[in-house]
């Protein structure tokens, strides 16, 4: 078992981190929050002109081709600069639910144009304030025509479809939603984090395209996020990890009673506290991403505990960053708010700590039984 990138991981690690830095996308970010824009279009007409859209995509449709492991070093280096792009909902959730589980037409329809940009999708599945479950939607599927509303649909205002989980006469069904149809009406929600802007759906006889059988939409549902949770924990460290730098550098650089603060005990101790939080997700995640590449039956343990402790390390370095800087980490001027903003967020993005963790000890239990 190989728990690490191969060389050329590495250099298209590499590569993707020089050019968010040259794009000044943490710069961006904060335009986007200033602006409220949401997006910073920009910016994700580059990404879509680099091929990270089509990333693992079958080069029959237009993409590279490549696997999971490449898509998990771009979702690090996304999160390391704050990326205000929609590529977690287009990507990590969208594209591989249709790579997955498209026919050969939807695939053919959908896959070219999600590497050219031409569309952008999201996911929609949450209708309350608690974790969704295959007994608690209420969004209906009925003679091809969506009702119902769903809140929380990160970045439906820049995206141009939704896949959305609806109740079907059989069961828990999937379908693929145009969002500039008519019966579809998109509303801005406020988050803590609006440079990836979440809203509600409300739809009113939406015309929508199922995906499968109106059956088994609720098991699709579930291994499309336990992919997912790989891809949002590596965007968490690479967060976590940026949190951990800034807080280094100011350590190292701002004095007080003529010393650097990280010569003190109270500093020392924040600083290795990060470190050690991050070194465990990053272990987690490096796990995560081979059984996710492989296909193991590992994943939904391996994916849970990546999500559990990438979130706990986050919050943890986002929170201490702001620690270290004192008074200066509270301020709009300096950055440090912007990646708590964000540990906060992603927190939360399909399911909370909570939930991921009542996950972990569910799929332990069964592969246990097994």
């Amino acid at each position: 078992m190989n728990l690490d990138f191969s060389d050329d991981q590495k250099f298209l690690q590499e590569e993707a981190r020089k050019f968010l830095e040259k794009e000044g996308a943490l710069i961006r970010n904060r335009n986007v929050l200033e602006n409220e824009s949401y997006i910073d279009t920009e910016l994700w007409k580059k990404i879509v002109e680099l091929g990270w859209t089509g990333i693992r995509i079958p080069e029959e449709y237009d993409g590279l081709g490549l696997g999971h492991l490449e898509l998990c070093v771009i979702a690090e280096e996304l999160g390391r600069f704050l990326a205000p792009v929609p590529y977690s909902s287009s990507v990590y959730l969208f594209t591989e639910s249709i790579i997955n589980y498209g026919s050969e037409q939807i695939k053919k329809e959908f896959l070219p144009k999600l590497v050219s940009g031409d569309i952008v999708g999201t996911l929609a599945v949450t209708e309350e304030l608690h974790a969704p479950s295959a007994s608690n939607i209420q969004v209906t599927y009925e003679s091809g025509k969506l009702n119902g509303k769903k809140i929380a649909v990160p970045d439906a205002k820049v995206t141009t479809h939704a896949l959305v989980v609806a109740k079907s006469t059989n069961g828990i069904s999937l379908q693929i939603v145009d969002l500039s149809s008519e019966g579809v009406l998109i509303e801005h929600q406020e988050t803590i984090d609006e440079s990836r802007g979440h809203f509600s759906i409300t739809f009113n006889n939406a015309e929508a395209q199922l995906i499968g059988d109106d059956v088994s939409g609720w098991e699709i549902y579930e291994s499309i996020i336990n992919q997912a949770a790989v891809l949002f924990s590596y965007e968490q460290i690479g967060g976590s990890q940026a949190s951990l730098d800034m807080a280094v550098n100011y350590a190292k650089e701002r004095y007080a009673f003529g010393r650097p603060i990280g010569s003190y005990q109270a500093i020392k101790h924040k600083l290795a506290d990060m470190y050690i939080a991050l070194t465990l997700a990053k272990s987690n995640c490096y796990y995560a991403a081979w059984a996710l590449s492989t296909d193991s039956s590992d994943l939904p343990s391996a994916s849970a505990t990546a999500r559990v402790s990438a979130t706990k390390a986050y919050q943890l370095c986002s929170k201490e960053n702001i620690q270290t800087h004192g008074g200066n980490g509270f301020t709009w001027e300096y950055d440090c708010h912007m990646f708590y903003r964000r540990s906060k967020l992603l927190s939360l993005n399909i399911g909370s700590l909570n939930n991921w963790k009542e996950k972990l000890v569910t799929s332990l239990e069964q592969s246990n039984i097994n």
